[in-house]
């Protein structure tokens, strides 16, 4: 759960969206066939996604995502934003088994 203005700070994924990319793009030059784009990426060791890299404020569980301070499952629970910890929605009416 993640609020407007932090989808952007979302971690991107290596390898191009092949639905998006065109034969257009591979014939003009801009994108090059074969490419290790982990390699490639400008900064790409300091970027780099990180598995074991962060860690849940509350519970201390691994996080998705590299910028989140919040899992999955405690960012719903409390409705807040999982990067930030801006209120998204209010779960005021939910019934939740732990809360």
């Amino acid at each position: 759960m993640v609020c407007e203005r932090c989808v952007k700070k979302l971690s991107k994924v290596a390898a191009p969206d092949p639905f998006s990319s065109s034969s257009s793009q591979v014939a003009s030059g801009s994108r090059k066939i074969g490419e290790n784009k982990l390699l490639t990426k400008a900064g790409g060791s300091k970027s780099r996604y990180t598995p074991y890299g962060g860690k849940c404020k509350d519970c201390r569980q691994n996080v998705s995502q590299n910028t989140a301070k919040y899992c999955h499952g405690c960012a719903y629970k409390k409705g807040i934003c999982s990067i930030c910890g801006k209120k998204v929605l209010d779960t005021k009416g939910y019934v939740m088994s732990s809360k």
